[in-house]
């Protein structure tokens, strides 16, 4: 990276555009963006960096090799180097395909009620993972952790992102994290202050109202994030919600009350603050695309993540500053915070992992879904994954025969990328004679022909919150179709994948001989290994089965 220049040489304008961090696709070409109305073209794109200078960029989208050459190019657009950051609260395949892929954080929180040791190596053990393959393809600021606690089964937009629902072991398995990240420079996240585990509304959305007492949320609520910072957390992210016993008018991200007198002065945090997406709706539908960033730098934040339009935020930001409304001390005192962060990242020059040397330009696939990581999956997926009735459903494959029906429910089939023809949940169970059917939340209701087959039925549920859909648990068509499958007698075994609630709910009404196996995580690695033991079958490999 270029070294940054003196602050001082840097015009108001050129400060405050440091103060701000875009949303971008990671694919490299313009016909692949997938979200038009938040990510811009590439020339559009170019020119916030290059003229504008804009401070960062948060990607999503793309394999994590085409990860490597977008961030290379974003740097190179540059006139001083860039945060390029990404949420990545469950390791860089999360987002960026090939890389590796954990499983959500709460799956280690499960483990820390049987063995804390055990939970917080592993919490170690993602954070070095993920810092080592997020450097490797240019991510240099990693949104996470989650130090939320989801004490909220409703929750729709943290659930099973969070560790726990109690703050002492999601404090110790969030420094166990960031501690794991600090033999690399990049910087990490706390998120989200000072607090989003308790709600039931999704702040993508609209605004949620926190009604906790002051004492209650210096109890459950705030250790964590002293504990990140003790840690040294380098960043915290606000939350878009109103908590009145803070500050009754505004909400975390624009309240002077709780960045300022709360985080800042009251609880010593020294590091950047950066906002949430201010173009979520709980920001934008309420303050608008100029006020909104404004509000934001009066109460105290460092940096705007994905304002509705940056060039207009630095406008209105510096208009603020003319008019006398903000300080040019209160914009360089975050420039100076922001200068700090990007020497530690431009001070990781002697550490082995970085973006791809020139010279070797495949170099970063030395550093991506290496067996150790891949070994940490499979043990935190195979020691958190829970298991109950009579087991197994079946031992050997009858593969000319069609005994059942596999229906997989997902919330929608056109969003959910961990499926597709050679996924395990559908591959594993053909092989013993279980056809497949699809449902999501968009297809129609149960038929009376499909009320009258009663065929043997292995319901697999992919289900966990979905930010932007509101939603933290079952959908009316999942609800439907167990209760018919429960009215016909005709549910013969049971895997959920994602929430752990809906299992809660769901081992209600089974009964006590129906095989069931629960995994916190989706991915292929996740189904794999559940429907082995479903199947009581020997795992040679991700997705692959040796059979008995």
């Amino acid at each position: 990276m270029n070294s940054l220049p003196d602050i001082q040489s840097l015009s108001l304008a050129q400060q405050v555009a440091q103060m701000v961090v875009v949303r971008a696709s990671g694919y490299l070409f313009d016909h692949q963006i997938q979200y038009p109305a938040w990510e811009p073209p590439a020339a559009k794109l170019q020119h916030w960096i290059q003229d504008w200078g804009v401070g960062g960029v948060i990607l999503l989208g793309a394999s994590a090799g085409e990860l490597a050459l977008r961030s290379q190019q974003l740097q190179e657009y540059a006139p001083i180097p860039l945060l390029i950051a990404a949420d990545i609260e469950e390791g860089v395949g999360q987002r960026f395909a090939g890389a590796t892929w954990f499983p959500p954080p709460m799956a280690i929180g499960a483990i820390a009620c049987e063995n804390l040791d055990k939970a917080q190596h592993y919490a170690r053990q993602k954070g070095a993972i993920t810092a080592q393959e997020a450097l490797a393809i240019g991510i240099n600021w990693i949104l996470a952790p989650v130090v939320d606690v989801n004490n909220n089964p409703q929750n729709p937009v943290i659930n099973v992102r969070a560790f726990s629902d109690t703050p002492e072991t999601v404090s110790q398995l969030a420094c166990q994290f960031i501690r794991g990240t600090q033999d690399y420079p990049v910087l990490t996240t706390a998120k989200h202050f000072p607090g989003h585990g308790d709600t039931a509304i999704d702040s993508h959305l609209n605004l949620p109202i926190l009604s906790h007492s002051r004492s209650r949320l210096a109890q459950i609520e705030f250790p964590p994030f002293q504990a990140a910072m003790a840690a040294g957390v380098d960043t915290v992210m606000t939350a878009h919600l109103l908590i009145p016993s803070l500050d009754e008018q505004f909400p975390a991200t624009l309240s002077e009350k709780v960045l300022t007198q709360l985080l800042r002065h009251e609880l010593g945090f020294q590091g950047l603050i950066v906002t949430d997406a201010l173009i979520m709706g709980a920001i934008a539908n309420r303050y608008g695309a100029t006020e909104a960033p404004v509000k934001a730098v009066e109460a105290g934040a460092d940096i705007l993540l994905m304002p509705v339009n940056p060039e207009t935020t630095i406008q209105a930001i510096c208009d603020a500053v003319t008019a006398g409304r903000i300080s040019r001390d209160r914009i360089q005192a975050s420039v100076e915070r922001i200068w700090q962060a990007k020497t530690k990242i431009n001070a990781g020059a002697e550490v082995p992992v970085r973006q791809s040397d020139p010279s070797q330009p495949l170099s970063f696939l030395n550093h991506l879904a290496q067996p150790t990581a891949i070994q940490t999956v499979t043990h935190i997926l195979r020691d958190s994954q829970q298991v109950g009735g009579s087991l197994p459903l079946r031992s050997k494959p009858l593969p000319n025969s069609s005994q059942g029906r596999n229906l997989i429910i997902v919330d929608d089939i056109l969003t959910c990328d961990v499926l597709g023809r050679n996924a395990p949940s559908v591959t594993i169970p053909q092989q013993f004679g279980y056809q497949l059917q699809w449902v999501d939340r968009h297809t129609s209701g149960i038929s009376r022909e499909e009320n009258d087959r009663l065929i043997p039925t292995l319901l697999q549920l992919f289900i966990r919150g979905n930010p932007f859909r509101n939603t933290a648990g079952l959908t009316t068509v999942a609800m439907n179709w167990l209760q018919q499958l429960l009215k016909n007698q005709i549910l013969e075994a049971l895997v959920i994948y994602g929430s752990p609630y809906i299992l809660e709910q769901f081992r209600l009404h089974l009964r006590a001989q129906t095989p069931y196996v629960y995994s916190y995580g989706q991915m292929p690695e996740a189904q794999a290994i559940a429907l082995n033991v479903l199947f009581d079958q020997i795992e040679s490999g991700y997705g692959l089965t040796e059979f008995i």
